[in-house]
């Protein structure tokens, strides 16, 4: 950097390669965390090994493991069996898959997270969103009453289109594309996909034999007036009954944290007393219905069930897509959330792949697509497990469980299910949270609310996109309207900060400071020029400024983090209509991306190095200067 007498000025280095910007670009695109920076520069032997540690994390954390990490493990991975047993058969029901097939999927996609998974605490199993939104993208297609056979393959085939969708996204290092998944737009999808279910379930608590296959509100409730005839007050109280019991567990553990293994212990208890009482008493003569039966014996392959008929694909491209890009939204923000409370960080995209492995392997040995279910991995943190172990003791316990014990679990009440169902989606109906963005954010309140009703009234596919195309809509809004505003000066300091925002601040007669806070791009261009001669319109209608007309204006790009060949334009086009106006233009600490452009296009030449500056204040003082020359010069002569 060239340094005068009045101090450090601009650096107007020749501009960097295509190859070298392209590189740096590509970088803080893609690999943004730098995961190879900290062994760059070791030896090839100890280079090879942190990138297996890194790729196969299973190869950092199991060479330190220890047996007092074991027994902390071995607690939390027989918790979250219990948990997923219930959970397993219930959200299979969900999906419209046989029961079975929610207890396969307890066992080998944890173990393949326990290899390839990043987060110590996440815990593998299937959810309840997931289960319903698969399902009602492949009914579109297959009805599972009609043909379920049929069905059951598609709904292993969209689950391995899940896998290589995400394992796609994660050595692509694509987890931008979940950022577009806002806070808002998952907690209004979690509340309306929460209320859906709990209607749904209605059938299983009211006893009803006939329903509807759709899953909007409307339909839903019709479809439960219409069958009140099948209405069993028997079942109604059973589940009320196994309700009651959940919440208040619930009620429990958030009264006291420690007692959280009384609600995580709770749907296993409610599953095996409902066994028990099924079991002695006749109950499916008053209405209640059972599981059915249920076979011993691991999971066997799938492999060739995958269906691709061309008939069928796009029905299962999309199901395994859609329902793969809510999963890791879902499950990297779960894991996230619980590794910032032992300041821990979770690489997204390891992440991504991992759910990526764990489904595709999970197509191939009859399982259904999963994920990193909230409540699970509450219960997995709260059990004070370790390491990703407890995934693994978990797999190990569910194995036992289909080898030995899977025929006992025939027994259980659907009404049972239903109720456990319905306590664990009223935990999910976060009204505190909308409430919360209502107060705060208006526009994100709007985007949550677009995916909460849109879910339950429409389909949760167009309640999704609602949300999302809101939520691009207002990026796509603060991207075409940037934020600018106009700087004084703050007293007894040399800083300058939006006069609106601190009402002390002054200007200078004669010189308008302004601040762009985002990227030059096409699509704000027009409003860049509008508003920048607004300001000076507004400048010079002030009473106070029609004595000092605008003789100066600086233009300060700190906000700026890029520009394209239209805003190099629009600024030579300012420059022009100020020229016409006999004002001077100046431009304020242009980042290096954007000088090398305005340098290549020879905007640079044409304004002149001297008008540019290093910061406002430096600007200013050279307008003061300049404005105090031409008053000199026009007194003489």
């Amino acid at each position: 950097m060239a340094v005068t007498s009045s101090g450090p000025r601009v650096n107007f280095a020749a501009p960097r390669g295509f190859a070298k910007t392209f590189k740096k670009k590509l970088k803080e695109t893609l690999f943004p965390d730098d995961p190879f920076g900290g062994f760059r520069n070791e030896k090839p032997a100890r280079k090879s090994l942190k990138t297996l540690q890194y790729f196969v994390p299973v190869f950092d954390w199991l060479p330190k493991y220890d047996f007092t990490k074991f027994k902390f493990d071995l607690v939390a991975g027989i918790t979250i069996t219990s948990l997923a047993i219930p959970q397993g058969i219930s959200y299979a029901k969900l999906a419209n898959i046989p029961p079975i097939i929610g207890l396969y999927s307890s066992f080998v996609p944890p173990i393949i997270y326990a290899v390839f998974g990043s987060s110590k605490h996440l815990a593998v199993g299937t959810v309840a969103a997931c289960s319903v939104l698969l399902s009602e993208t492949i009914e579109e297609k297959v009805n599972f009453k009609d043909n379920p056979e049929l069905y059951l393959h598609l709904v292993f085939t969209a689950t391995f289109f899940t896998g290589i969708f995400q394992t796609a996204l994660g050595f692509l290092r694509l987890g931008i594309l979940v950022d577009f998944l806002s806070h808002s737009t998952i907690t209004g999808f979690m509340t309306g996909t929460a209320v859906l279910i709990c209607l749904q379930q209605l059938k299983g608590m009211l006893g009803l034999k006939h329903f509807t296959s759709k899953t909007d509100v409307v339909h839903v409730l019709k479809a439960v007036f219409e069958n009140r005839n099948e209405w069993r007050w028997e079942c109604f109280l059973v589940g009320l009954a196994f309700l009651i019991f959940l919440q208040l567990t619930r009620f429990l553990r958030n009264k006291s944290p420690k007692l959280f293994w009384v609600s995580a212990m709770a749907p296993m208890i409610s599953v095996a007393i409902g066994c028990i009482f099924a079991y002695f008493a006749p109950v499916e003569k008053h209405g209640i219905q059972i599981v059915g039966e249920l076979k011993r014996g691991i999971n066997p392959s799938s492999l060739k069930y995958l269906n691709f008929d061309p008939e069928y694909l796009p029905s299962t491209i999309k199901a395994g897509c859609i329902t793969g890009l809510i999963a890791l939204a879902e499950g990297i923000a779960i894991a996230r959330s619980f590794a910032i409370i032992k300041n821990e960080q979770i690489d997204g995209n390891k992440e991504m792949v991992a759910f990526g492995f764990m489904n595709i392997l999970g197509s191939f040995t009859s399982c259904y697509l999963t994920t990193g279910p909230f409540s699970k991995t509450a219960v997995n943190f709260n059990s004070g497990c370790k390491t990703q172990m407890a995934n693994f003791v978990m797999a190990m316990c569910m194995m036992l469980v289909l080898l030995f014990l899977a025929p006992v679990f025939k027994y259980t009440p659907l009404v049972v299910l239903s109720a456990i169902i319905m306590s664990a989606m009223i935990g999910l109906i976060s009204y505190e949270k909308i409430v919360h963005l209502f107060k705060v954010d208006k526009l994100d309140f709007c985007i949550c609310m677009a995916a909460c009703l849109g879910v339950p009234f429409l389909t949760m596919e167009i309640g999704l996109i609602l949300s999302v195309g809101l939520a691009i809509l207002r990026a796509l809004v603060y991207v075409a309207r940037p934020a600018t505003c106009k700087l004084g000066k703050i007293p007894n300091s040399v800083l300058y900060r939006d006069m609106e925002q601190y009402p002390d601040a002054t200007g200078f007669p004669g010189i308008l400071a302004l601040q762009i806070g985002s990227p030059i791009y096409f699509a704000n261009c027009n409003y860049v020029r509008e508003r920048t001669l607004r300001w000076i319109r507004d400048e010079e209608s002030l009473s106070e400024s029609k004595s000092n007309p605008v003789e100066h204006v600086l233009l300060d790009l700190s906000g700026a983090t890029a520009i394209d060949m239209t805003g190099i334009e629009t600024l030579m086009e300012i420059r022009r209509i100020l020229t016409s106006m006999s004002i001077k233009f100046g431009i304020v600490n242009p980042r290096i991306e954007i000088l090398d452009k305005l340098t290549l296009a020879h905007f640079v030449d044409k304004i002149g190095k001297d008008s540019i500056y290093l910061s406002i204040d430096e600007a200013v003082e050279a307008c003061r200067f300049s404005l105090q020359t031409d008053k000199q010069h026009d007194a003489t002569s």
